[in-house]
């Protein structure tokens, strides 16, 4: 799916403010300063989406995922690389998790980090585009790309919306994606409220 320049500049415009909005939030918990880059979004389907992550299909990641309803559904999905998951775990406890095994500090780290950046960035689609939303709890898991993701692209998921951003905490580079699922309808009544959100920026100019 190709979207219009000026919508794609106002999605952009939407997710960098949630972004900033969580990095608020994180700044105050773990009293460090985090620089965050504008993250690179892009719109795959199922198919494209499979071809360009290819070469990530046997890496392993961490993923708080959250699934959301209202006036759009699907699911949100946070994933972590592993380096960065560990650098993040380390930052906010102050511990290094050095084993493959799952442990309850690095889950509940991982998982309110993954809490903050999605409802920060859902949060601030639903208030701008003044369209509801709520959320299930959030979920952690650990696995392959595709173990990890593909399964969210369920038989009634149509498109996915990544957003690949970068963010220093103190000199820890740390990296992260997510990962919004659209179930069938729902990108396109996204599309549908920006477009409105547009009309009244150009009205308001006019």
């Amino acid at each position: 799916m190709i979207l219009r320049p000026e919508q794609m500049d106002l999605l952009q415009e939407v997710i960098n403010i949630g972004i900033g909005k969580s990095a608020g939030i994180l700044n105050e918990m773990i009293d460090a300063h985090i620089t965050l880059q504008v993250p690179h979004l892009r719109i795959f389907s199922k198919q494209e989406l499979v071809q360009e992550m290819e070469d990530l299909t046997q890496r392993y990641f961490g993923a708080v995922k959250m699934g959301f309803h209202g006036s759009f559904k699907g699911i949100a999905s946070l994933l972590f690389p592993r380096k960065s998951a560990a650098k993040l775990v380390n930052v906010m406890t102050g511990e290094y998790p050095m084993t493959n095994d799952l442990d309850s500090i690095r889950i509940g780290t991982l998982t309110e980090i993954g809490n903050i950046i999605i409802n920060g960035i859902m949060g601030t689609i639903s208030n701008l585009l003044k369209k509801p939303l709520k959320f299930f709890m959030p979920a952690y898991a650990e696995g392959s790309f595709c173990t990890m993701l593909l399964q969210d692209f369920t038989a009634a998921s149509s498109t996915v919306l990544l957003a690949q951003t970068r963010f220093f905490v103190e000199e820890h580079l740390v990296e992260v994606d997510l990962f919004l699922f659209f179930d069938v309808g729902s990108f396109d009544d996204l599309l549908v409220c920006l477009d409105d959100m547009l009309q009244q920026e150009n009205a308001q100019n006019d």
